[in-house]
């Protein structure tokens, strides 16, 4: 589980130079942003990678990291790359599979056994490849990454879209699909639209019951779920290196919620403090010897507006702790406010659960401030009046703060702690009940709260917090409470107030662990074997996409002209699904089946235009697919936003789906449909929405002219003989056109291109 020191220091070695050559190309002072992007670009890239927004620019990662449920569709593609060993250090982390139901030993031994063939699948193909394996239990992928590979201004590259948490250190770091993370483990450049900037200014510093969490839950509902698509957002100023680098973490890991590429912050203090106290002082050593690279320049940070596209200020100092919800993470309500948001808007009052921890706040800092209420509550004689849990990021953190005396206070609390694991997170959670669907409310840490993610109920209000305020809401039991001016009545009847929490950035002993999960790989990788069961329901080998015919394609039938939020939870719903993320068959039957059809605005009730009845979403296109139909999925603005389960683009891709048109795309979704060979569309005008009908035949001409930055025709052959002719643009490169007619990016690395 070496951090490659060999690897950081050619790293840093070409960091004069590169970003040298680069302010001379720009002729201007560079952001930290730029610097780093600038010092990975690959060999040879054109002066136009230094237009934001406009250009694909090829990157080349320092290294890659995948969570299990995507890892298994990634390896299952670099399978077929022909290499002996991956280019770039990578490492696969289980996580997603373990399922919260009892607590965290009884639910880690029953997902060893359930996801056996998918865990020895993961093991044996990481040891053959050369992959370091972390296995069941040792944690979430950000936190482990945080812990022992993110380090100031590399490039890593991970298959969830989560990858961001690792900007906390100084790292670009950027969720993808697991076809990217194939290409750069095959030893390929990888590919992004060159990211335009938010510059975020932090002044004052954190006080009370205010947390990191709280910037970004603010920074959320100034630029909404979709503000900060196609950027990065970059954090400085003097309340930025008043943060710790964990809560830093937390900031850029929720990022992913506005819709940012990724988001960053610079080499300081505290990033020092946190890679020592990780056992990584030889970085610092090496960072400290090349600090003014690892930060923007001070004429940037000094006149901001000059050099980001735009700008946000927030006084740390006058921010308020903020409840974020129900059903996005953009509704965002400042304390003061929310108790009566909750009672204007109907929402249930009453608190069921309190959950906090998973990838995005699950450090000693956030765990140590929690506990401190949870031993308010135990001295203050409170008894908690919702359920409350607690998910330790990584077996490290775990074991500390066992060591360190909180869980123990949180058991005596009644909290119940679960495996260091996404679990509820993620919809891993056998939530008691929710098959009820009852109306009901629940606050948590995490990062999402869409509608349904956490137990599956439609019903269920699910807000965002910091661990602080779940937690004191989780012992009032009332979403109307507020502990800053607030009083509870404890079991003797005595009113009492909850004091501001405190905690620790890093633990004054020492992180300790006994086994932190590790496996690392074979050194001769070419006598394991990778052995997949072909009656297995869960494995399943790929076989290629087939290459473009070379012509228009004519004659698609509307699959499903989706309304409203589409995303890839929707397209490709996690859960219970999560079991056949590796067999490409089994999972395409839940493709679609969350989405909403326009007009019938139900979920998974489609017209199947070859007999006229309605049925399940995936059985229609089956059936389409039976008769060699093609079809096409027409949605609505920013689809595809959410995970970056490549899934959501595989599914439609394999069972037959043509095309994706839609208003706008989530950045990664539409990367993940390139990808795959598929086409990805937008209407030129978003109004044409409007046009498509239910019996429409479609045809999308003009593919014989493919080229970059030419728009497509879409003909739609209305039911009644009339016919409607529109516009729809793409973003395709000559590169990626060039995988549209191989069939896939896959097809192209297996014929050498």
């Amino acid at each position: 589980m070496a951090f490659d020191i060999e690897m950081i220091k050619a790293v840093y070695e070409k960091y004069p130079s590169r970003i040298a050559a680069a302010r001379k190309a720009v002729g201007r002072p560079l952001t930290l942003t730029e610097k780093i992007l600038y010092a990975h670009l690959s060999e040879g890239d054109p002066k136009s990678a230094y237009e934001r927004g406009v250009s694909y620019v090829d990157f080349q990662p320092d290294r890659v990291a995948m969570q299990d449920a995507t890892a298994q569709m990634a390896l299952l593609q670099f399978m077929q790359a022909g290499r002996d060993q991956v280019a770039v250090p990578s490492t696969v982390h289980c996580d997603h599979l373990i399922q919260a139901e009892v607590g965290a030993v009884a639910d880690l031994t029953k997902a060893k056994d359930k996801n056996r063939e998918v865990y020895e699948f993961l093991s044996s193909v990481s040891n053959k490849y050369g992959i370091g394996f972390w296995k069941p239990g040792a944690g979430i992928i950000h936190q482990v990454v945080l812990e022992n590979y993110a380090f100031p201004g590399g490039m890593m590259i991970g298959t969830d879209s989560h990858t961001p948490n690792a900007g906390g250190l100084g790292m670009i770091a950027i969720g993808v699909g697991g076809a990217d993370a194939c290409d750069v483990m095959a030893g390929l450049p990888w590919e992004l639209k060159f990211p335009k900037l938010i510059g975020v200014k932090l002044t004052g510093k954190l006080s009370g019951w205010t947390s990191a969490k709280d910037v970004i839950l603010k920074v959320a509902g100034i630029l909404t779920v979709k503000g900060g698509t196609g950027a990065i957002v970059e954090y400085f100023g003097e309340g930025a290196n008043s943060l710790s680098a964990t809560g830093k973490g937390t900031i850029c890991n929720m990022g992913a919620e506005i819709g940012a590429t990724t988001s960053i912050f610079g080499y300081d203090e505290k990033t020092a403090a946190y890679l020592k106290g990780t056992d990584r002082a030889d970085i610092v050593s090496l960072a400290d010897g090349i600090k003014e690279y690892l930060n923007g320049d001070e004429e940037v940070y000094a006149n901001p507006e000059k050099y980001f596209d735009q700008v946000i200020e927030i006084n740390l100092s006058e921010l308020e702790p903020h409840v974020n919800g129900p059903f996005t993470p953009d509704l965002a309500w400042p304390l003061s406010k929310f108790a009566a948001a909750v009672k204007e808007n109907g929402w249930p009052a009453k608190l069921e659960v309190g959950l906090i921890g998973s990838c995005t706040n699950s450090s000693y800092e956030d765990i140590s401030r929690a506990a401190s209420l949870a031993q308010q509550a135990v001295d203050k004689k409170l008894v908690a009046k919702s359920e409350y849990t607690i998910t330790p990021g990584s077996e490290q953190v775990r074991f500390t703060v066992e060591r360190d005396g909180f869980l123990n206070i949180f058991d005596q609390m009644g909290g119940v702690v679960l495996a260091n694991a996404c679990g509820p997170c993620i919809g891993q959670w056998a939530r008691h009940g929710a098959e009820k669907q009852e109306k009901n409310s629940i606050i948590t840490s995490f990062n999402r709260n869409f509608a349904k993610r956490a137990d599956g109920n439609p019903n269920t209000h699910s807000f965002v917090a910091s661990p602080e305020i779940v937690t004191a809401l989780a012992i009032a039991g009332d979403l109307t409470f507020n502990p800053m001016t607030d009083s509870l009545t404890n079991e003797e009847g005595v009113q009492v107030k909850l004091e501001e929490p405190s905690g620790l950035e890093l633990p004054t002993k020492g992180f300790a662990v006994e086994d932190a999960g590790y496996q690392a790989p074979a050194e001769n990788g070419s006598e394991v074997s990778v052995i997949v069961d072909v009656n297995s329901e869960r494995l399943q080998l790929l076989e290629p996409f087939a290459p473009w015919e070379g012509t228009d394609l004519t004659g698609l039938k509307l699959l499903i002209k989706a309304k409203g939020k589409c995303t890839t939870d929707h397209i490709s719903m996690a859960g219970p699904w999560l079991r056949f993320r590796g067999h490409l068959d089994n999972i395409s039957n839940n493709m679609l089946i969350g989405a909403v059809n326009y007009f019938n605005e139900e979920t998974n009730k489609v017209k199947n235009q070859l007999n006229g009845e309605y049925a399940e979403v995936p059985y229609v296109q089956r059936q389409y697919k039976q008769f060699g139909v093609g079809s096409i999925v027409v949605g609505d603005e920013n689809y595809g936003e959410g995970s970056s389960r490549e899934h959501a683009a595989m599914e439609p891709r394999f069972l037959g789906v043509r095309a994706i048109l839609v208003k706008s795309f989530a950045r990664i979704h539409e990367t993940n449909l390139k990808k795959q060979g598929m086409l990805a569309l937008t209407f030129a005008n978003p109004a044409d929405y409007d046009l498509i009908q239910e019996d429409d035949n479609i045809d999308i001409v003009g593919l014989d002219s493919f080229a970059p930055g030419l728009p497509l025709t879409v003909v739609l052959n209305h039911a009644d003989g009339s016919k409607d002719e529109i516009k729809v643009n793409h973003t395709y490169n000559a590169g990626q056109i060039g995988w549209f007619k191989a069939g896939s990016a896959l097809n192209l690395i297996k014929g050498g291109a």
